[in-house]
């Protein structure tokens, strides 16, 4: 595709593929910082990749560009793609603010398909950046695409990702309505699990150590009450043995291992 263009379109790959090692750097850094600070993890894994020369061609030729290095660079912003996955959907706008705040990325693009989701049900939140790659004898701003989105989010367009390559962009009508469905209970689950996120972070430690003083309270009661019942049944039977076994040390023997005479 580049034979006239070979070097040029070789060191633009060494650009995006730095820059994707330097977001990459940034994200693990910021989760680690804020697993420290609250003991919790807001991405769950990352992916990275560098659009296909195909993939490439084809949205200069949608966009009716010439299919040149200068071209690609200008008009295709998502040649360096990282996708983050998050478990709920407080996760993706902490983390968008965290990457905005970065002071050597510049945040060029928003686009927020959570709360605005696409017709056919596409839910994510997208952000293009530049970030400079340090080379030898200069700075170069490249730009990198970030997709943020939830578990269930992920698993959504995964299936709606691979309908369109079966179908080649034409799926059966009731398959795009059953995946609309989808794309609905995502959204509620997603918000349910919000809310369950959010109810269990305000219970109180004071609550949380009095549920849990009244669990141990109740589990050795329980204890206390079964071994309890043991020993009553064993005064008991010793009590019976003694009875028995009066005449002579042999009755508490046969007793004692079951035995009668």
């Amino acid at each position: 595709m580049f034979y006239d263009e070979a070097e040029e379109w070789s060191n633009a790959l060494l650009l995006y593929d730095a820059a994707l090692k330097e977001v990459n750097t940034k994200l693990e850094i910021l989760n680690n910082e804020f697993k420290l600070a609250h003991q919790y993890n807001p991405i769950e894994h990352i992916t990275s990749r560098i659009k296909t020369p195909q993939s490439i061609a084809k949205k200069l030729r949608h966009n009716e560009r010439e299919l040149t290095v200068e071209n690609i660079v200008k008009y295709v912003n998502d040649v360096a793609g990282i996708r983050i996955i998050c478990s709920f959907t407080s996760d993706i706008y902490r983390i968008a603010d965290l990457i905005s705040k970065q002071s050597d990325i510049k945040v060029l693009k928003v686009k927020d398909y959570i709360m605005c989701p696409k017709g056919n049900g596409y839910t994510s939140y997208h952000m293009i950046i530049s970030i400079p790659v340090f080379l030898t004898d200069r700075t170069v701003e490249t730009k990198v695409e970030i997709q943020i989105r939830t578990i269930a989010m992920d698993f959504w367009a995964s299936l709606e990702h691979k309908i369109y390559y079966k179908f080649e962009g034409n799926a059966p009508e009731h398959i795009i309505k059953e995946l609309k469905e989808c794309s609905d209970i995502v959204a509620y689950l997603d918000q349910k699990m919000l809310s369950l996120n959010e109810e269990i972070k305000h219970f109180s430690k004071d609550q949380l150590g009095g549920f849990q003083g009244e669990l141990i309270s109740t589990y050795k009661s329980v204890v206390a009450e079964s071994f309890g019942t043991i020993i009553e049944e064993e005064e008991q039977t010793i009590e019976v043995a003694q009875e028995e076994a009066a005449p002579g040390k042999s009755g508490k023997k046969r007793l004692f291992f079951g035995l009668r005479g």
